[in-house]
């Protein structure tokens, strides 16, 4: 027989037996084989080299030491390959984030200062909280909530902010702005002190990377070397700029003219790290987390989602959120800042043929490797070339061409892609990520409170029903027949009632009103009072409300209500039996062509 302790301990395993196959890592893990391991290690090669310069650059766009970017590629990654559900994605420092990062943390203490990095430590901890919980709360839809159109515009406008910070190191001055236009005038103000040497290093690290990133490839392959190493050497392009101005740095003495280094990084492992446990710090940083987190989450699995596909995989919103949760509570241990998946590791982990997130964790062992016995030979690397490398990472991500897409095809996401880039540029990250949301939701509501709704009429010789605006159709004098092309909701409820109203005004021998509801997905509460008036106007008038092609879900929680019991019509399968049961004579008639005619609904 059975103890009450004996139940409870197998319980327990049978809970965690339960938890522990949800674990990705144990799904690819089971199958790992040498071949998978010989393209893990590749790509790990190739990314962690890529990885190097991009982590020191992008730590010191947070405001940071170059060591916190180090810090923030190595134990992320690690806690990814168990709970991502993406094979490829590489997490690390990115630099949207890394921005957003300087702006959060620069409004309680300035760069370089004690207070710094312990603050930048607290907001990877909150968003990794965040995203923690909204992962356990399955929270992932809300990734469907910053359109595409804004994503693009924030993106230009951080590439470009970012590029434009950039300048003053590449320039050897101070300058400082709250926007992209006080920081261009700043830079201005700047330009007689140029320090001439930085700004030769930077543009030539600058012109050489462009080259490398759009050149170099092409040329060794008609040079005769495999596509394979020559995408490798490709990619080594930023170690060999950094290796070339840093022992150029040294044997020329460019300090001693003036030229800024990175100096003395910190050898060894990351010590642990505690974040802040002050509540009004907390508050204060809890909106730009959010943000962090949720721009993050969507570049993540924006990225995961592309790559996937290719391959015939699929990404898991929800785990993506409980890993990525992870990975920024790791980094916050561990001295980082926020990471997320990154697009351009992504891509090159998946081209240099990463199989499964083990590359993720060789890569973070190579990261440890030069964090313990590279960083002294990095003291003399130019700061100018980190900021080379940053601006030619940043300036693939924009895009303007999305504004000229988007003004052709919708007027509105035009609206939302020129709104959230602007207001990016004058007021800021969070500021204009807000605008742009707000925009969107605005423009949503807008449309959708303006529905489209057609008078339809039959198709000759079918049982379709088009736009008598568009097609030869034929109709009665006593039938009203009108598709509502759009779920019925507060914001529109109105409009639809003034639209039957105008309608019926309009036909002065009519007996009956059908809506065809095949395009409508819900009604709320508000369109249900809407429904009942116009019902009793209709029977009021003597005019007869029906519904037809109502979708299963609307007509479950329409028998919840008494508007069925008490409409005066019918609710009919089709269109096509409604118009047979009404207007029988509909039929036969002839058909009716409109001016102007055109083959589209």
């Amino acid at each position: 027989m059975q103890t009450p302790a004996v139940r409870a301990a197998r319980a327990a395993r049978g809970g965690w037996r339960r938890l522990l196959p949800s674990l990705p890592v144990l799904d690819w893990g089971r199958r790992y084989d040498r071949a998978t391991f010989a393209g893990d290690a590749v790509a790990a090669l190739i990314v962690t080299i890529m990885l190097i310069p991009q982590s020191l650059a992008y730590a010191l766009l947070a405001g940071l030491p170059p060591e916190a970017g180090l810090y923030a590629s190595v134990a992320p990654l690690l806690l990814y390959a168990v709970f991502g559900s993406s094979r490829v994605l590489a997490v690390g420092p990115v630099a949207v984030v890394s921005l957003m990062t300087a702006a959060a943390v620069g409004e309680h203490a300035p760069p370089g200062s004690a207070a710094y990095w312990p603050v930048a430590i607290t907001l990877a901890f909150l968003s990794g909280t965040m995203l923690l919980a909204m992962g356990l709360l399955r929270l992932g839809f809300i990734a469907n909530f910053l359109s595409h159109p804004v994503i693009s515009g924030f993106i230009t406008a951080s590439g470009l902010l970012i590029a434009a910070s950039q300048l003053k190191t590449l320039m050897g001055v101070q300058a400082q702005g709250h926007n992209f236009v006080d920081l261009l005038l700043a830079l201005a103000r700047q330009a007689a002190q140029t320090h001439w040497l930085t700004l030769t290093v930077g543009m030539l690290a600058t012109a050489f990377l462009f080259w490398v990133r759009k050149r170099l490839k092409p040329l060794l392959i008609a040079w005769g070397l495999g596509p394979r190493l020559a995408d490798f050497l490709a990619k080594a392009g930023p170690v060999a700029v950094i290796a070339v101005t840093t022992g150029l740095a040294w044997g020329l003495d460019w300090p001693s003219q003036g030229m800024k280094i990175v100096g003395a990084i910190p050898q060894g492992l990351p010590a642990f790290k505690l974040p802040s446990w002050d509540l009004a710090l907390w508050r204060d940083l809890a909106m730009p987390a959010l943000l962090i987190s949720v721009v993050g989450f969507v570049e993540s699995v924006s990225v995961g989602q592309t790559l996937a596909a290719k391959r015939r995989q699929r990404i898991a919103p929800d785990q993506e959120l409980v890993a990525l949760g992870a990975s920024n509570l790791s980094a916050a241990f561990t001295g980082g800042f926020p990471v997320t998946g990154g697009f351009a590791r992504s891509v090159v982990n998946f081209d240099a043929g990463a199989q499964t997130p083990a590359a993720g964790v060789f890569t973070a062992a190579g990261i440890l490797l030069a964090t313990l016995f590279l960083t002294p030979a990095l003291y003399f690397l130019p700061q100018a070339t980190l900021a080379a490398t940053i601006i030619v990472a940043v300036l693939s991500l924009v895009d303007f061409g999305i504004l000229r897409r988007t003004w052709a095809y919708s007027k509105p996401d035009f609206a939302a892609v020129a709104a959230t880039l602007l207001a990016t540029l004058a007021l800021g990250v969070e500021t204009g990520l807000l605008v742009g949301v707000g925009v969107s939701l605005a423009l949503y509501l807008w449309r959708t409170s303006r529905p489209h709704i057609a008078t339809v009429g039959l198709v000759p010789g079918t049982e379709h029903f088009r736009n008598v605006l568009r097609h030869a159709v034929r109709t009665s004098p006593a039938l009203l027949s009108l598709r509502v092309d759009e779920s019925l909701y507060f914001a529109n409820a109105r409009s639809l009632e003034d639209h039957v109203n105008d309608a019926v005004a309009a036909q002065p021998a009519l007996r009956h009103v059908v809506l065809q509801c095949s395009a409508v997905n819900a009604i709320d509460a508000s369109a249900l009072e809407s429904l009942e008036a116009i019902e009793h106007r209709l029977r009021d008038a003597g005019i007869t409300l029906h519904l037809s092609e109502v979708k299963g879900p609307v007509m479950d929680r329409l028998r919840r209500t008494d508007f069925l019991r008490q409409l005066g019509g019918q609710v009919f399968l089709t269109h096509y039996q409604a118009v047979a049961a009404l207007t029988p004579e509909v039929l036969s008639e002839p058909a009716m062509r409109p001016a102007g005619s055109r083959p589209c609904d």
